[in-house]
């Protein structure tokens, strides 16, 4: 069990003036509708629902759209969306993974690649960058519900493979199989976590001036900012001045 990780999560603002919790919530509500329709509705049988009824609370989304969205799923008229991951480089050679829900394949792809080109940076082919990532689960929780010695001994015990905790709270990693079980573990003893996904986590990361990783955060930005995106990774380290520069 390592206590230091290089993996640097660089949680990006995700809005919150109305117009930009409004898209939020249209994203949230989207990968539970998909969550629900392609399992169970019920989250306590179906882990990706699980997943994004947290994602959606830690947003304060209110219960009647989640429980909207679960419903959504059910009907004979719900959208059909394609799951599809897109691959490439940004400014500095800095991998990015995007992963996207789509009625419209074309014109996602045809934003996506626009969005890469304008800043910067090329998207390449399915497998050119992830093989640089591992595919893990991770648990998020507020760093005051625990110590990073008793997150650490209680994620030993729940079977995690690694913890990292600071100032932004504590990251605990397992593999995609025991994600479940390591989070209903630490729940117990914790109380909901905050986050309980599956995750492209970076094998080693690149450090850039704070020049490029400006231009590396706006293309996040841009990416996460597209109705079909729902999560963006970058294996990239960026001091900790610019990320607050560009949070302010």
């Amino acid at each position: 069990m390592a206590g230091h990780s290089q993996f640097k999560n660089i949680m990006h603002r995700k809005g919150r003036k109305d117009a930009a919790r409004s898209k939020l919530f249209g994203k949230l509500a989207r990968e539970i509708t998909v969550a629900a329709k392609l399992g169970l509705p019920d989250p306590a049988m179906n882990p990706r629902l699980r997943a994004a009824i947290i994602a959606a609370r830690a947003e304060n989304m209110p219960k009647d759209n989640i429980e909207r969205a679960i419903k959504k799923s059910q009907g004979g008229d719900a959208d059909s969306y394609d799951e599809i991951r897109y691959e490439g480089y940004g400014p500095g050679g800095v991998a990015v993974i995007v992963e996207v829900l789509t009625d419209n394949r074309n014109r996602t792809a045809s934003d996506v690649r626009s969005v890469f080109t304008k800043s910067g940076g090329n998207l390449a082919e399915t497998g050119a960058v992830s093989f640089m990532f591992d595919r893990v689960g991770v648990v998020e929780f507020d760093g005051k519900v625990a110590t990073p010695d008793q997150m650490l001994e209680a994620a030993i015990e729940a079977g995690a493979d690694d913890v990292v905790s600071g100032a932004g709270g504590h990251e605990i990693y397992a593999s995609p199989e025991s994600l479940r079980d390591v989070a209903k573990s630490l729940e117990a003893k914790f109380g909901e976590p905050r986050k309980a996904a599956l995750a492209w986590k970076p094998q080693n990361t690149i450090a850039v001036d704070d020049e490029q990783g400006e231009k590396v955060l706006r293309l996040m930005e841009s990416l996460e900012d597209h109705d079909d995106v729902q999560n963006v990774y970058a294996n990239v380290e960026i001091s900790d001045a610019l990320v607050a520069k560009m949070s302010a």
